[in-house]
């Protein structure tokens, strides 16, 4: 009572200030016991770890791919076979009309004679089109679409509606491939993110077997306090502390393990750009990736704690 008293007449400003160094001592004890239980704590921190490692790294691994994809989608492309018969300035009539066309980011125009010569030059078959008594190879525009493949249905219009020109033949869209990759992104995705649902529940039974085992060592110390009036919220403030730090600890070592990874990919990913022509470097966590990897093992040990402490410190009571 006098001492309720005394607290309801001390400052707001006051009390909040001591609120905040006791729980700051608190926090630095936490990590003291950590580091006084080595063994212990670093084979928690490296299963946490690794199980944080895993999926952040596929994560990983998917934001590359889609990058790299990015880049396939730039490259679609609509070719329009013209009829044999097109005069070269209707040709090129038909071109620059299509470049003004808003969905249209570029066209290349193929005559019938260079359509022959790359035929020519890359088929083989020289001699027998040499036998032919005219060119039977139409004149081709090629379309770059300013659309891209994840709009497939505005895609799909635009081919729909460049196949109605008088002039054009054939419109033909090479999607499927690339539709099939995003395909499998989606599922590569969805799976990822049930291991990582998986894993995050493992990290939880992790942190929270530690601190229940960390609570069954210190009954005679948890009793003793609670018979001199420590409430709930004292004794259990250290236990949610230390399973934060074991956490925050496994994120920094994920974090570790997925850069230590990139390391080791960086110089054959690059190797393989070079053979495609392609500037793509491989995508590192970053600061965003950092915080979310650190962010997410502390909220999952703190969890996973507060788990533990919930069922097991009510169970102790002083003889």
């Amino acid at each position: 009572m006098v001492r309720g008293a005394i607290l309801s007449r001390t400052p707001l400003t006051v009390r909040l200030h001591a609120h905040g160094r006791d729980h700051a001592r608190t926090l630095i004890s936490s990590l003291g016991r950590l580091y006084r239980a080595p063994v212990s704590s670093t084979m928690t921190t490296a299963v946490i770890g690794i199980a944080l490692a895993l999926p952040g790294g596929l994560y990983l691994l998917l934001a590359n791919l889609q990058a790299v994809a990015g880049g396939w989608q730039s490259s679609a492309r609509i070719s329009l076979f013209l009829e044999l018969d097109t005069p070269p300035q209707s040709v090129k009539a038909l071109g620059s009309r299509l470049r003004r066309h808003e969905d249209v980011t570029d066209v290349q125009i193929i005559s019938a004679k260079q359509a022959l010569h790359e035929f020519r030059a890359n088929s083989g078959f020289g001699g027998a089109l040499n036998a032919l008594p005219e060119n039977p190879l139409p004149p081709v525009l090629v379309v770059s679409p300013a659309l891209s493949s994840s709009q497939t249905k505005q895609t799909s219009a635009l081919v729909a509606e460049l196949k109605e020109l008088p002039e054009v033949d054939l419109a033909q869209l090479d999607m499927q491939w690339l539709e099939r990759v995003h395909a499998m992104m989606d599922i590569a995705r969805r799976g990822v993110t049930v291991i990582a649902l998986l894993l995050g529940l493992a990290v939880l039974l992790i942190v929270g077997n530690t601190i229940r085992l960390d609570i069954q060592n210190r009954r005679e110390e948890i009793e003793v306090v609670k018979l001199i009036g420590a409430t709930d919220a004292f004794i259990r403030r250290p236990f949610l502390y230390g399973g934060m730090w074991y956490g925050l600890l496994g994120g920094l070592l994920a974090w570790l393990l997925i850069g230590a990874a990139m390391l080791l990919m960086a110089g054959p990913a690059q190797h393989l750009a070079l053979l495609y022509d392609s500037k793509h470097q491989l995508l590192g966590p970053g600061f965003k990736g950092t915080f979310l990897i650190l962010s997410i093992g502390a909220a999952l040990g703190l969890a996973g704690s507060w788990l533990a402490v919930r069922r097991h410190l009510s169970a102790i009571e002083p003889r």
